[in-house]
């Protein structure tokens, strides 16, 4: 019965799923939020938008990107995440890293590390903790463009010649791998063995993450009966949190803090970016419903409360609706949304409740403002 119904619905669903976003929070209140960004970088010295550039401007990448310029006129999505390295409107393409520096300043340096300078030390930040956000920066655009790769059984004449689609995939491949391999060179650079063996189990984490999220998404099944909320926490986790919560930890770990100063910091990135994608799953069914419908993917989080506060009988039913704006509105009208939105002040308050172990500070003080920015919808 279901099978024809989730074959239409999987071209619906997946309507947006070449828009990678590029940001940590979403661009609602974007005034608010570029202000609290910018408050940010002068705390850590500098805007973190250039932390990348030794890489970015390399002749290598610069070949790179001379190639992807072949792309124009097509619809390949690297086309987009080039673009949006380019211009940054909303001024938070980089937020990875500007959490990671924050965190270095608030906690401070250690005294009891004698072999660490406090006078080598640049805004209260080590140069290790500077790099190390360069790394975690680099590693986050590495996904990012690998995840621009297209199915060419799907494409349309819209899209572009198969010629040219094919040739944006190998760029995208060649490109993240090149991002990627510079930011383990980096890492081994650190010459701190737990700390590369936190970073390289969050690329491990990505990966799996990412493989766990393509299969809930292309597998029939997996739009009838989905995972449940607990499920979905678990696999954001793997693949939106866990490269933050564990360079947080890593950043901690590179001035010589204790155990308890690396879980906070963990923790503190954790909530912070479990929160971050339930605001940005929330953006679709906050706006407005004049004009076009929004996108939105089956594995949104409201549609997985959706789920299972209706039932699956009644999931089902509303599965053959094929038209997105219904499935929006159903959504919409029961407690799904609501209940997203419990969670993304939950994983708030959570975050916000890490950050007290730092002592006051303006760096902590920016902390609060960007985990407080995420219930803003």
């Amino acid at each position: 019965m279901f099978p024809a119904t989730c074959s239409r619905l999987s071209r619906v669903a997946l309507s947006c799923r070449g828009q990678r976003t590029l940001s940590l929070l979403s661009s609602s209140g974007s005034s608010n939020w570029s202000k609290v960004v910018s408050d940010a970088e002068k705390i850590v010295g500098y805007p973190t938008s250039f932390m990348s550039l030794r890489c970015l401007l390399s002749d290598e990448l610069s070949n790179v990107a001379m190639h992807v310029r072949k792309l124009v006129g097509t619809q390949h999505p690297l086309l987009n995440t080039a673009r949006g390295f380019v211009y940054d409107s909303k001024n938070n393409l980089q937020m990875r890293g500007l959490v990671v520096l924050l965190l270095s300043k608030a906690a401070g340096p250690n005294q009891a590390a004698s072999d660490l300078l406090a006078q080598d030390m640049v805004s209260g930040i080590y140069p290790s903790q500077r790099n190390l956000a360069e790394i975690t920066e680099l590693i986050h655009t590495a996904f990012l463009v690998h995840r621009g790769i297209v199915d060419l059984k799907e494409l349309t004449v819209s899209d572009g010649s198969l010629k040219d689609m094919q040739f944006g995939n190998k760029m995208a491949v060649l490109g993240g791998d090149f991002l990627l391999a510079n930011a383990c060179t980096g890492l081994a650079q650190l010459d701190n063995t737990k700390v590369v063996e936190l970073i390289s189990s969050a690329i491990g984490d990505l990966v799996q993450g990412v493989y766990y999220e393509n299969s809930s998404i292309t597998e029939d099944n997996g739009l009838i009966d989905g995972v449940n909320v607990a499920q979905w926490e678990e696999q954001t986790f793997l693949s939106h949190g866990a490269l933050l919560a564990k360079s947080c930890q890593a950043a901690m770990e590179l001035a010589r803090h204790d155990m308890e100063s690396q879980r906070v910091a963990y923790k503190y990135g954790k909530h912070l970016s479990l929160g971050h994608k339930l605001n940005s799953d929330l953006q679709p069914f906050m706006k407005s419903d004049v004009g076009e419908p929004a996108s939105f993917s089956f594995s949104a989080a409201p549609v997985v409360f959706h789920r299972q506060i209706v039932g699956q009988e009644t999931w089902h039913q509303q599965l053959q609706q094929v038209q997105r704006y219904t499935l929006l509105a159903a959504v919409k009208s029961e407690k799904g949304v609501s209940s997203a939105m419990d969670l993304c002040c939950y994983h708030s308050n959570k975050a916000l409740e890490a950050i007290q172990a730092f002592p006051s500070s303006e760096a902590r003080s920016a902390l609060e403002n960007i985990a407080s920015a995420i219930t803003k919808f």
